[in-house]
């Protein structure tokens, strides 16, 4: 893969940062999948998960990632490699509503259709071609839009739709993307549908997608522990 220079990155890295903040931030708002509540407070969990540091404890480590510009192995079934830089490994970006991925895709990689539940998301071509696009919702007919996109150019796909990217070159390509939440979430739809923890009824799989059984048994068995 050709090198990215620094120059790009830091550029990259700046757009994407300036966008999310003005343009995409989101937060604050729920970061769980679900809340339960509970009158015991020996059982509380906060809300969004995360404790906050005392300020007086604070260091300038808490604001701070490396290694965003290291390529990661693509040599998996979809061929890509999403690398997260989000409250998870920065703390200190707790309660500011954004956060970034770098991904790497191998040739004719793909990162599948998947959908983020709390962030609208920008990305930005820093090497290769691909080929992107999303779905609207079932109110506005399920539209499909699609773009393909050369280095240096930025596509937005809207907070909750489900989108992919396919890397259409015979060369690895790699994007950066910038998130209007600290933790958007990911559901990627066929890992989530087939592969649930236990399994969905395979009926009433087979009736939505119009499959015999059989064949949702399969995929099931393919996207399964």
């Amino acid at each position: 893969m050709t090198k990215i220079n620094s120059v790009n990155f830091v550029l990259a890295l700046v757009a994407l940062a300036m966008a999310t903040y003005i343009a995409c931030a989101y937060d604050p708002g729920p970061l769980q999948d679900f809340c339960v509540a509970i009158d015991d407070p020996k059982h509380v969990l906060f809300v969004n998960g995360k404790f906050c540091k005392n300020p007086e404890l604070v260091k300038a480590e808490d604001f701070f990632f490396s290694g965003l510009n290291i390529p990661r192995d693509t040599n998996n079934a979809v061929g890509s490699n999403v690398t997260m830089v989000n409250v998870d490994n920065i703390p200190g970006l707790n309660t500011l509503g954004v956060s970034l991925a770098r991904i790497d895709y191998a040739p004719y990689g793909q990162n599948p259709p998947h959908t983020h539940p709390r962030s609208t998301e920008i990305l930005f071509v820093a090497e290769g071609t691909l080929y992107v696009g999303f779905v609207s919702s079932n109110q506005d007919g399920n539209r499909l839009f699609t773009k393909i996109l050369h280095k240096g150019d930025v596509y937005v796909f809207p907070i909750g739709m489900i989108h992919f990217q396919f890397n259409i070159g015979k060369y690895p390509a790699v994007a950066f993307v910038g998130f209007g939440s600290q933790f958007a979430g990911t559901i990627t739809i066929a890992d989530t549908v087939f592969g649930s923890h236990p399994p969905i009824n395979p009926e009433v799989l087979a009736k939505a997608f119009m499959l015999d059984k059989d064949v949702v048994e399969k995929l099931q068995k393919k996207f399964g522990p």
